[in-house]
């Protein structure tokens, strides 16, 4: 078992997946997952049939624990994982949360020329009809963008919401596109500095499960 644990290690590397994903795909604990891939407990069938599925390879890959296959898989994976960080608000401003909740996946093309990408989960619904309350939003990160783009942005150096920038002489405007139930926000060029108020992404895609 220190073989298979040290095997789920480099494949959980691979793909970039943290211990607490792995732990709630299998319905346990962080620690639970520490504990086997350190050898100190044995996988269950259920287990060994919940990790093929997650990273689509056969129990019996598991069980041979060839390393040589961690390339393959890495190689053969036409998409690139990126991490949902947490809950971003299409509302008020509140923390975003910074623990990792799940992933999805990018075509790798996208990563082209180094860029990166994170996602985030809506919550509210100032950007609604077109961002609905739980869709997942890919977002490629940035520190600046171009006027009218729809952005997920730091306030405060901790509060992040979503909205649409638009930019102006004297500052910035965060707008929401359900301006029946939610106002604009304006921000001077002064407090964008003092703030600060920092663009950290430009939505590229929405998520939406069925």
């Amino acid at each position: 078992m220190n073989d298979l644990g040290h095997y789920l290690q480099k494949v959980r590397s691979e793909f970039h997946l943290s211990q607490e994903y792995i732990a709630e795909k299998l319905g346990d604990s962080r620690s639970a997952v520490s504990q086997i891939e350190r050898g100190k407990r044995k996988v269950s069938s259920g287990e060994l049939n919940a990790l093929s599925n997650i990273f689509k390879i056969s129990v019996d890959e598991l069980l041979d624990n060839d390393m040589g296959r961690i390339e393959d898989l890495h190689s053969s994976n036409k998409g690139v994982r990126v991490p949902v960080l947490g809950v971003i608000p299409a509302g008020i401003p509140i923390e975003a949360i910074e623990d990792v909740l799940d992933y999805e996946e990018i075509p790798a093309d996208w990563t082209a020329g180094g860029k990166e990408y994170f996602a985030l989960r809506i919550s509210g619904n100032s950007m609604y009809p077109k961002y609905l309350e739980g869709d997942v939003v890919i977002f490629l990160q940035v520190e600046d963008c171009e006027n009218g783009m729809e952005c997920a942005v730091i306030v405060n150096g901790q509060d992040a919401t979503f909205k649409k920038i638009i930019k102006q002489s004297g500052g910035l405007v965060l707008q929401p596109l359900n301006t029946t139930d939610h106002e604009p926000a304006f921000y001077s060029n002064e407090e964008v500095n003092s703030l600060p108020l920092r663009i950290i992404g430009i939505a590229k895609e929405i998520r939406r499960k069925a």
